[in-house]
């Protein structure tokens, strides 16, 4: 039986519903540049940057890798520790990815404007609203009756994860979005992310240190691969743990860094700029000093 699964687990399943999300991601982001693009930049700036299509790329690419064949279906049907790699790919990878090749002008557009759409993103993308509805997702998708329902209920699965990835999308935005001024503060990014870290790792906890199963739908007797289901929860508690916390934890550490270095370079600007402006030596007589000329010496 457990031969046949592994056979299963591999059999192609076509997921029409994410070839269009990513196509439609595709066509969006190609439309915006050729056509849109020329209109919104008119000063000759560039209307996007290498960089930028290597993140959009790269977003894609994962995007497709977590919610297509095979990872949606180990992750569905068998695997919640893959479930996990592909909740965490959806949340804390992908939608960086895709907030880095933004171009601002395009942000502006999409948020910035006078629309009711406009006003409502920019009601979500602040910190305080970003926050709560992201983690207020992340305990949704750990809750024992969602997961069972998730696992019965393709839609509902696909639903849950737009939710996710929509979620995270505005999470992120508040450090990572391409309009500076709607970035918070370096100090502020740092706290922020600390917070974020809080609630991925307290399931992580449960989930590893669980006695029995903690949901049903992944209590196979006939484990794929041989895992068993104790070992299956036991993975996905750890990968929790090393991508919601020690990965942000890590953001954190490199963003104190170059915040610290920013600093220092700041202070040895600023003292440089008061010893160029510091007033000359005068001499007893009230008279500005001034360097002998070359060839004559003091006496």
């Amino acid at each position: 039986m457990t031969a046949l699964l592994a056979v299963n687990a591999w059999e192609y399943e076509l997921h029409p519903e994410v070839w269009l999300l990513i196509g439609a991601i595709a066509v969006f982001g190609v439309y915006s540049v050729r056509a849109i693009g020329p209109l919104a930049v008119t000063d000759g700036s560039q209307i996007i940057t290498s960089p930028q299509k290597r993140y959009f790329l790269a977003g894609l690419l994962l995007l497709w890798l977590a919610a297509d064949w095979p990872m949606h279906d180990i992750a569905e049907k068998h695997l919640y520790s893959v479930h996990m790699i592909q909740h965490l790919l959806i949340s804390f990878i992908v939608p960086p990815l895709l907030l880095l090749a933004m171009p601002a002008w395009l942000a502006r557009l999409l948020i910035l404007d006078d629309g009711i759409a406009q006003r409502l993103l920019r009601r979500l993308t602040k910190p305080l609203v970003a926050g709560v509805l992201f983690n207020v997702f992340q305990i949704l998708t750990h809750w024992g009756a969602v997961v069972d329902l998730s696992v019965e209920n393709g839609v509902f699965h696909y639903v849950l994860h737009l939710g996710v990835f929509f979620t995270a999308l505005l999470m992120w935005f508040p450090i990572l979005g391409p309009l500076k001024e709607m970035q918070m503060s370096e100090p502020g990014k740092m706290i922020y992310l600390f917070l974020m870290s809080v609630v991925p790792t307290v399931p992580a906890g449960w989930l590893t240190f669980a006695e029995g199963i903690v949901y049903s739908s992944y209590d196979h007797s006939d484990p794929l691969w041989g895992i068993s289901p104790t070992h299956d929860q036991q993975v996905a508690g750890v990968v929790m743990k090393i991508v919601g916390g020690f990965y942000l934890w890590a953001l954190i550490a490199l963003r104190f860094m170059r915040f610290a270095s920013g600093q220092r370079e700041a202070d040895m600007a600023a003292r440089q700029n008061r010893s160029s402006h510091t007033p000359a030596a005068v001499n007893k007589d009230g008279a500005e000093a001034s360097e002998p000329p070359v060839g004559e010496t003091t006496s």
